[in-house]
């Protein structure tokens, strides 16, 4: 048990969650380490969602509103961190959910199949039932897609996604958002849209966006996804690192 008055308490709570996913046999074995490499990207920006990344949930929350075919990429990472707030999201912006797995196995697919239908999301796409297919022709797991969801999307919220899998779903000319705390990473630099932010702020934040942009009229959210610059906002991301002295 973990004191509420420990003065790391949320992040712990965090990495037991990771601790617990990579017990149960859906995480993949350098999961941790991504996890721990994000953590310290956090830390270093205080534990807040900052200005820049306020800006890139409004263009992506547009984005995947204006979007014929979104979906929502998730692995193992999101979803021992954000299963319920990712349902949540996909509801609001009425996007699918598919899971991409990088390190992709029938066990992992299976478990993580089962949580999100235990959660109240039947329509989980990747499964092993699914229809896969492979995006630029590249037959491998990097590049597996749901016919009906990634293959076929236009827009693909991605968080914590690999750079390879990044650049693949890029060059195949989707629209491509993350969540990444790493502003340097290369699925942060290949994206459309990159948040940087803790996947357990962003996600329902988002959610609350979407309630609101929905009211708005569709000028309004074509306008503020075609003044967004992404390499602008990732400079001003990079800004709000400080080291504490």
């Amino acid at each position: 048990m973990i004191p509420k008055s420990h003065p790391r308490y949320e992040s712990l709570l965090l990495r037991d969650k990771i601790v617990k996913a990579s017990k149960e046999g859906y995480l993949a074995d350098s999961a941790m380490i991504a996890h721990g490499r994000g953590e310290a990207f956090d830390y270093l920006i205080g534990e807040k969602t900052t200005y820049p990344a306020k800006r890139a949930m409004y263009v992506a929350v547009a984005a995947l509103l204006l979007s014929n075919n979104p979906v929502i990429s998730v692995n193992g990472n999101a979803t021992a961190l954000a299963c319920d707030e990712i349902i949540e999201l996909a509801k609001s912006v009425n996007a699918k959910i598919e899971i991409n797995l990088f390190y992709r196995t029938d066990d992992r697919v299976k478990i993580i199949t089962k949580l999100y239908k235990d959660h109240g999301y039947k329509d989980i796409l990747g499964t092993l039932d699914d229809d896969i297919e492979y995006l630029d022709d590249i037959k491998n797991n990097r590049a597996s897609a749901s016919k009906t969801g990634i293959y076929s999307a236009d827009t693909i919220l991605i968080p914590l996604e690999d750079g390879d899998r990044a650049e693949i779903l890029k060059k195949s000319g989707k629209n491509i958002l993350t969540i990444d705390l790493n502003p340097l990473s290369r699925t942060s630099k290949m994206s459309d849209v990159s948040i940087m932010d803790n996947i357990v702020r962003a996600i329902p934040f988002m959610t609350k966006i979407a309630e609101d942009l929905k009211t708005q009229d569709k000028a309004i959210l074509i306008d503020l996804v075609n003044e967004f610059d992404n390499e602008e906002n990732l400079k001003e991301s990079l800004e709000q690192i400080r080291v504490k002295e």
